[in-house]
C-alpha cells in the first residue's frame, strides 16, 4: 500500500500538486498497518491518518471513525495512538460518522474531556444535539459543558477576528475574469479534484497572464512565486467572476490564495478577492468558502504591488498613501469570514440558538445580523409571497427585496458537471438525507460522449443521490431544466446546482452547488 502511494504522491509532485485524499480501500489498509506498524513507517502513518483521509461522510471517513472509536473505547490496541489520541482525532472530523462515537464518549471517564473538546468545535450535529442534551439532562457533566459551549458560541469566539489591517500582494487580472477563465468547461472532469482542476486557471494567454503551457496550465509557479514573499496574495480584478456560477471557480482561486482547512486534505477556505465588481454569484460563493471578497476602485493597483487593506475603515493603501475607498456590503460578512465561511457561520448560528433555549438562556447577542429594507407599507408581489410561505411566514406575508432570509427548498435540481463536486461538499457537511421533498440529479451533459471518468461517475453518483432520498435519472433521460418544468408545482420554491438550472414555473434560486445543500430544515 505504501509503495503506490508513494508512487501516486510522486506523480502527482511532477505536476506541483499533492496526492488524492485516500480511499476507503487505502484507509483500511493503513489501518492494518497501524495495528503493526512497519519500523521506521510510524511518522508516515500518523500523518496519513491524521491529514490524508476525508471528512464528514465519506467512505473513507467512515471507516476511520470506526476504527478510531474502537481505539478510543479500548477494544481495540493500537501501538501509535492512545485512546485519548484516537479521541481526539475523532474530534477533527467536522460531523457525521464520528458523533455517535463522540458523544458516547462522553460516558467514558478515561477520555471524556477530550470528546467533550470536540463536540464543542463540532456544527454538523443535527437531531445528535438532541442526544448530547439527554445527557446533560441526566447529569453527565461533560454533556453540560458541551450544551454551555455551543450557548457561548466558543465554536465562533476560538477562532480569530477579521484583522484590522491585512496586507496583500496583488495577483491582478486586467480586464474581465468570467469563471470559464477560472473554470474552464473543457477541463469539467478534474473539478472534483480541486488541485488538479486549479492548474487550469488562466490557461489561455491574455494581457498580462503567461500560462505555463498555453491552453493547458496556467501561470501556476509565478502564483507560488507571489506567495513566497510571505503576504496573503488577492486575486484582483476589474471585473471578476461573470458567467456562469461555478463553484470550481471559487476552489480554483482559493487553491492559490487561500488556506489549507485543518484535517480536511486538498480543501482551502479564506483569502481576498478584489473587484472593481464582483459578479453576485460569484460574490456569494466567495463568502461561502469564508473568503473576503469586496468591491473597490482597483485602477491603482498592479501586479506584485503591496497593498494593505483596512476593512472596517474601508481603506485601500499602498506605500502609506490612500488608493481606493470602499463599504462591505454588510458586515455580516466579518462574521462569515471569522466562522470559515457562511454555511459554518448559518449552521453554528443555529446550534448556539438551540443550546441557549434548552439552557433557557436569552439569545445570543455575539453575531453580526444583517439589516432588513425599511418596511414600504405596500402590498406584496406573488413572487414575495412565495417565499414568506417558504420562509415560514403568515399567509398572504411576504419578504422584501434586501432582506436575509432562510427558504425551505421544496425542489433541487442537480446536473452531471456539477453533480461529482456537489457529493463531494455534501460529503463535507455530513449529509445522510436531504430534506428537500424533491432532489433530482441527471446526467444530461455527459452521456453523449461519456470519458472513463464519466462512465465511473454515472455508475457511483446514483447510488450516492438515492441512498439519500434523491431521484437519479438515467444517462439518456433529458436535461435537468425539463424533468424539473414536469415535476414543480406553481407555488414552489427551489433551487439548483448551477445558475442553468432554473424552472419557470414557481420561484427558483440558481447558485453555486454549496447553499441549497444544507442536510438539515433552515429556522
Amino acid at each position: 500500500m505504501l509503495k503506490t502511494y508513494r508512487e501516486h504522491v510522486a506523480e502527482r509532485a511532477t505536476l506541483g500538486i499533492p496526492p488524492l485524499p485516500l480511499s476507503a480501500q487505502q484507509t483500511q489498509q493503513l489501518i492494518e498497518l497501524l495495528k503493526a506498524p512497519p519500523t521506521g513507517e510510524e511518522a508516515t502513518l500518523l500523518e496519513l491518518i491524521t491529514h490524508r483521509i476525508p471528512a464528514g461522510v465519506d467512505d473513507a471517513a467512515k471507516v476511520k471513525a470506526s476504527y478510531l472509536a474502537a481505539v478510543a473505547h479500548g477494544s481495540e490496541k493500537c501501538p501509535l495512538i492512545s485512546p485519548a489520541r484516537a479521541t481526539e482525532l475523532l474530534g477533527t472530523m467536522l460531523g457525521g460518522y464520528n458523533i455517535s462515537p463522540l458523544v458516547d464518549l462522553l460516558d467514558n471517564a478515561a477520555v471524556a474531556a477530550q470528546a467533550a473538546e470536540g463536540l464543542k468545535k463540532t456544527l454538523l450535529m443535527f437531531d445528535q444535539f438532541h442526544d448530547v442534551k439527554e445527557k446533560a439532562d441526566k447529569g453527565n457533566a461533560f454533556a453540560k459543558s458541551v450544551l454551555q459551549s455551543w450557548a457561548d458560541a466558543e465554536w465562533f469566539t476560538s477562532r480569530p477576528e477579521v484583522p484590522r489591517s491585512i496586507t496583500v500582494t496583488i495577483f491582478k487580472v486586467t480586464g474581465e475574469t468570467n469563471t470559464d477563465d477560472l473554470s474552464p468547461a473543457p477541463d469539467a472532469w478534474s473539478r472534483p479534484d480541486i488541485p488538479l482542476h486549479a492548474l487550469a486557471m488562466l490557461k489561455n494567454k491574455r494581457d498580462g497572464i503567461t500560462p505555463e503551457e498555453d491552453g493547458k496550465r496556467g501561470p501556476v509557479k509565478f502564483i507560488e512565486e507571489l506567495r513566497a514573499r510571505g503576504n496573503l496574495v488577492a486575486y484582483v480584478g476589474d471585473v471578476v467572476g461573470t458567467g456562469s456560477s461555478r463553484k470550481s471557480a471559487t476552489n480554483s482561486v482559493l487553491w492559490f490564495t487561500g488556506e489549507d482547512i485543518p484535517y480536511v486534505p486538498n480543501k482551502r477556505f479564506g483569502g481576498v478577492c478584489l473587484g472593481s465588481k464582483i459578479a453576485p454569484i460569484f460574490y456569494n460563493t466567495m463568502e461561502d468558502a469564508g473568503a473576503l471578497p469586496i468591491e473597490l476602485d482597483v485602477g491603482q493597483m498592479n501586479m506584485g504591488d503591496v497593498v494593505e487593506l483596512r476593512p472596517y475603515d474601508g481603506k485601500a493603501l499602498k506605500d502609506g498613501k490612500e488608493i481606493a475607498t470602499f463599504q462591505v456590503k454588510s458586515e455580516v460578512l466579518f462574521d462569515e469570514v471569522r466562522a470559515g465561511g457562511r454555511i459554518p457561520l448559518i449552521i453554528g448560528r443555529g446550534l448556539t440558538a438551540k443550546a441557549r433555549e434548552a439552557l433557557s438562556l436569552a439569545p445570543s447577542t455575539l453575531f453580526r445580523l444583517p439589516h432588513d429594507p425599511d418596511d414600504t407599507k405596500k402590498g406584496f408581489s406573488l413572487a414575495q409571497k412565495m417565499v414568506g410561505r417558504a420562509c415560514g411566514l403568515p399567509e398572504g406575508q411576504g419578504v422584501r427585496p434586501g432582506t436575509y432570509c432562510e427558504p425551505r427548498m421544496t425542489s433541487v435540481g442537480s446536473q452531471d458537471t456539477t453533480g461529482p463536486m456537489t457529493r463531494d461538499e455534501l460529503k463535507d457537511l455530513a449529509c445522510l438525507g436531504f430534506s428537500a421533498d424533491l432532489v433530482m440529479q441527471s446526467f444530461c451533459h455527459t452521456a453523449a460522449y461519456p470519458k472513463p471518468v464519466d462512465v465511473k461517475m454515472h455508475h457511483d453518483l446514483p447510488e450516492f443521490i438515492s441512498t439519500r432520498g434523491g431521484v437519479a435519472l438515467r444517462p439518456g433521460d433529458g436535461v435537468i431544466h425539463s424533468w424539473l418544468n414536469r415535476m414543480l408545482l406553481p407555488d414552489t420554491v427551489g433551487t439548483g446546482g448551477d445558475s442553468h438550472t432554473r424552472f419557470p414555473i414557481g420561484i427558483s434560486f440558481p447558485l453555486a452547488p454549496d447553499w441549497w445543500h444544507l442536510p438539515l430544515p433552515p429556522a
